[in-house]
């Protein structure tokens, strides 16, 4: 499945980042703690990205539907995190409301998961 692997590809940029931006944290490179919440935003996700990829290769109905809720999470959680990286590093936002809007975006896609898992779920009690 292409969109798995582009997933998993994604996964992984978000936990190379994650685990540089840790670095940078806690070598001081900056003093903001806005680089310590990107790392930490991007590696949880990193590890939901490919947790979900593993699952989305095993099932069969409704895949689309969470390909599209995981490419949604990616997505907002990368608005996120590279507005606080903006703001650490260029001193500015990417533009007005990008972290705020990241940030609801990713719990929307949460919420997506959770209806789509619900459903699913009762499909196969059915």
């Amino acid at each position: 499945m292409t969109m798995t692997r582009i997933i998993v590809f994604v996964a992984a940029l978000h936990g190379t980042f994650g685990v540089a931006l840790a670095a940078a944290a806690a070598h001081g490179v900056d003093k903001t703690p806005l680089l310590g919440t990107a790392s930490q935003f991007l590696m949880i996700h990193a590890a939901c990205g490919l947790a979900l990829a593993a699952y989305l290769c095993s099932i069969t109905r409704n895949a689309r539907l969470l390909v599209g809720i995981i490419i949604f999470m990616q997505a907002a959680v990368s608005l996120f995190s590279a507005d606080l990286i903006s703001r650490a590093y260029l001193e500015g936002r990417l533009f007005p409301m990008a972290a705020p809007l990241g940030g609801g975006l990713t719990l929307l896609a949460w919420l997506a998961l959770a209806v789509w898992s619900l459903l699913h779920i009762r499909q196969k009690i059915m």
